[in-house]
C-alpha cells in the first residue's frame, strides 16, 4: 500500500512499515498544504492512506469528496518512541482488506 507520513509525524515512523511503499509531506514536496488540499492530492496521486497526529482533521473534513483512510494517531507526543507503540495496530488494518474511508483513530492498545 502506498502511504503518506503527514509532517507532523517523525520521518523515521517510515521504517515502522517495511512491506509498504511510504513517503513523507516534505519528500512529496506538498509541506506546508491544507488538509483539503492534501487530501485531493492523496486520492490523485493514488494513496492508500494518511497517517496522522492532527485531532482536527477528522473534524474538518468531508471524507465524501476525499475518499481516502485516515489513521489519527492518539498518543502523549508525536515523538517517535511514543509513536512506534501504535504501529502494530495500524499495520494489522494495513493487512486486512478493504480499509474505510475517513478517519480511523489509533491509539495505544
Amino acid at each position: 500500500m502506498r502511504l503518506l507520513l503527514d509532517e507532523n509525524l517523525p520521518k523515521h515512523l517510515k521504517e515502522d512499515f517495511p512491506d509498504h511503499e511510504v513517503y513523507t509531506v516534505r519528500e512529496k514536496g506538498w509541506n506546508g498544504m491544507k488538509n483539503g488540499a492534501l487530501l485531493q492530492l492523496l486520492v490523485q496521486d493514488a494513496f492508500d492512506a494518511l497517517l496522522t497526529f492532527d485531532k482536527n482533521l477528522q473534524h474538518q473534513q468531508n471524507f465524501a469528496k476525499s475518499p481516502i483512510t485516515v489513521f489519527v494517531l492518539t498518543a502523549s507526543t508525536n515523538q517517535y518512541n511514543a509513536l512506534t507503540r501504535l504501529t502494530p495496530a495500524i499495520n494489522r488494518l494495513l493487512n486486512t482488506a478493504g480499509l474505510p474511508d475517513g478517519p480511523i483513530i489509533i491509539s495505544k492498545e
